[in-house]
Parts: structure tokens; sequence; C-alpha cells
């Protein structure tokens, strides 16, 4: 049970999703009076779900790819406001995954994720570190060379 004001923990699924020429897939989210802003396919694990459940069934939602997210990457811990408004403390869980195709099936994508999705845009590595707008996490970058062994 939390305290009176303690941020709820928000365990949430994040997929990182590669294609051939190893660019990143990302959507852009317009919020009402916020900044654009992009992140990763992924969103909040339901009841009882591992991360790894999560991972495969928020790929597919978001992006029609089928595929196992395999081992995790990165674990981070933000603070942030959700789309919904509610303050969070989060346990985000990042996993890989190589697409063959860069089409993407937006069609389960749920009502509020049709509002605030509003693109999405396979990056260069080089495009994440100094893009105009905010990409979280912040270092994603370097989360994906991590994941992909490079250490450069």
């Amino acid at each position: 049970m939390r305290n009176p004001g303690q941020k709820r923990v928000r365990r949430a699924a994040r997929v990182i999703v590669l294609n051939p020429q190893g660019r990143a897939l990302m959507f852009r989210f317009d919020v009402a009076k916020r900044p654009p802003f992009w992140v990763t396919a992924g969103g909040e694990c339901d009841a009882g779900e591992s991360f790894e459940e999560a991972a495969k069934r928020e790929l597919l939602e978001e992006t029609g790819i089928v595929a196992n997210p395999g081992p995790q990457i990165a674990q981070i811990e933000p603070e942030f406001i959700t789309v919904e408004g509610e303050p969070v403390r989060a346990d985000e869980r990042y996993f890989l995954v190589h697409s063959e195709s860069e089409l993407i099936d937006t069609s389960r994508h749920t009502d509020l994720e049709r509002k605030v999705m509003t693109q999405h845009r396979w990056f260069k590595l080089s495009e994440l570190k100094g893009w105009h707008e905010a990409i979280y996490p912040e270092n994603i970058a370097e989360v994906i060379q991590i994941g992909l062994g490079n250490f450069d």
C-alpha cells in the first residue's frame, strides 16, 4: 500500500525495434499542453503479466510485429506524468527486436493511442542523439549500443 502522496510504480515493457539498416523505430506523442516527444513501442504491464509477456503483447498491439523480444537489455526508473496525467515512478524494462520489415500496423492501437501517437519514424542512431524534440529515454542510443554488444 502506498503512502498518501507517494507515486504509483508503473511497471512497463519497452521494445526497441531495429530494421535491417539498424534504424530504431520511435513513436511521436502529441499530448495536449505538452511539447511533442518520441518513445519506443511499449507500455504498462497488465496485472499479473511479466515484463517479457508485456513486451510481446505491446509489440504486436503497437506495431503488428509478432516476435519474441528476447532478454531484457536495460532497466530504467524514470519519474514522469503519464499521457492520462498521472505522476508515476516507472520501472521500465527494455527489450531489443530485429525486424526484417519497416511496415508498421497500427490497427490495434487503442483510441487513446490513436489520439496521441501521431507519427512513427525509423531513426538512425546518430539522429537519436541530437533530435530537435525530446526522445525518451534520453540515452536511448547508448541503450541500443549496449543491447547490440557495441561498447565503442
